[in-house]
């Protein structure tokens, strides 16, 4: 079983009068990628860099591998930050960056080239020791950063919004790459984004902040399909809420009246945040929702309604389908397979749809 690395119990940071964290407790794996995910504002940020060791804690506790951080300095953590600028120096070479920090390790020429060469190597650049800094892309300054962060071997590596200078194809490109280098060099990567997708994409777990506190903790299917609240299922993705009023326990579960839809039984399991009153919403993800094309096309169930917009993606096409007796369409996903049609404006379509695919929220 993998062994806690990072503690955090009941960490608290004042500013002043501002709380920006009110109590977080977690713990980070070993050899995990663990991501910090929130609006701006909610407090990941300076989580980060209580972890860091660039910010004091107000109360609570922080251990990284059992030791206590209370009074350890930011240069003798075990960690390593790549900042949101890179801070790459201009007036030295891809090399010279990159061994800036072995300086001080009192390695001797050829240690120090040979450290330096394997940690480019391990970010694609092999070989760019000596080119001038200021004539890299923004990718490869990126990559130079990380390597200057991982020639130090640190135990942690804290990542603070590293890709958010990156135009969306490089951005896409280096979520990839970074998660695989994650897993090729084995050690704990924290990242702080407020990019749901990116979260998604790169994360074994992720924390959603809200207000300097954690809303919820959990790997990304989990977040994306159970989440606990519909503040926390707003910020994931998209989802679609209807109204909905909760009747009696019925023999197959709570049994729920959905607008549109009908009356569905639901699992405990789907009502995160339990029963409170009789008035409510459901959640549902636009790809667990389906238009059948063809009357013989099968579902669970089967809603009709109307097509009120369109929007092309080229491989999907998300349709806002307004359901009869619902006043605010729902949005649908459906990929443009071979031969499947694209639905007009206006056009009446059926919608499937499956109860297992629900979340009740207050």
């Amino acid at each position: 079983m993998t062994r806690q690395l990072i503690e955090l119990d009941r960490v608290e940071k004042n500013y002043g009068e501002v709380r920006a964290l009110t109590g977080v407790s977690a713990e980070i794996r070993e050899g995990e990628f663990f991501s910090l995910l929130g609006p701006s504002g909610c407090g990941k940020t300076t989580l980060l860099r209580t972890i860091a060791g660039f910010e004091d804690l107000s109360g609570g506790q922080l251990r990284i591998d059992g030791q206590d951080m209370r009074g350890v300095p930011a240069n003798k953590r075990p960690t390593n930050m790549v900042f949101q600028s890179y801070a790459i120096f201009p007036h030295l070479s891809v090399g010279e960056n990159v061994g800036f920090g072995l300086r001080r390790k009192g390695l001797g020429r050829e240690a120090m080239a040979r450290e330096v060469g394997q940690a480019l190597d391990m970010v694609g650049l092999g070989g760019y020791e000596t080119r001038a800094s200021h004539a890299l892309s923004g990718g490869q300054r990126q990559r130079v950063a990380l390597a200057r962060a991982l020639v130090l071997k640190p135990r942690v590596l804290l990542l603070d919004e590293p890709l958010s200078a990156l135009d969306k194809k490089l951005r896409e490109q280096m979520q990839v790459e970074l998660r695989k280098l994650q897993r090729q060099v084995g050690i704990t990567f924290i990242l702080v984004t407020h990019d749901q997708e990116e979260a998604l994409i790169m994360s074994d777990r992720i924390a959603v902040m809200f207000d300097g506190g954690i809303a919820q903790l959990d790997s990304p299917q989990v977040l994306y399909r159970r989440p606990v609240s519909r503040r926390v299922a707003e910020f994931i993705g998209v989802m679609n809420f209807l109204d909905a009023s909760v009747g009696g326990n019925g023999a197959d579960g709570l049994e729920v009246d959905v607008a549109g839809l009908g009356r569905v039984a639901l699992d405990p399991a789907q009502c995160p945040e339990g029963r409170s009153g009789t008035s409510t919403v459901v959640g549902l993800r636009p790809e667990t929702m389906t238009i059948l094309f063809d009357t013989s096309e099968k579902a669970a169930r089967v809603a009709e309604g109307s097509v009120s917009e369109v929007v092309y993606f080229g491989d999907m096409t998300y349709y806002d389908v307004t359901l009869d007796g619902v006043a605010a369409p729902v949005t649908i996903s459906m990929r443009n397979l071979p031969g499947r049609p694209v639905l007009d404006r206006g056009a009446r379509a059926r919608v499937g749809w499956d109860a297992g695919a629900m979340v009740l929220f207050r």
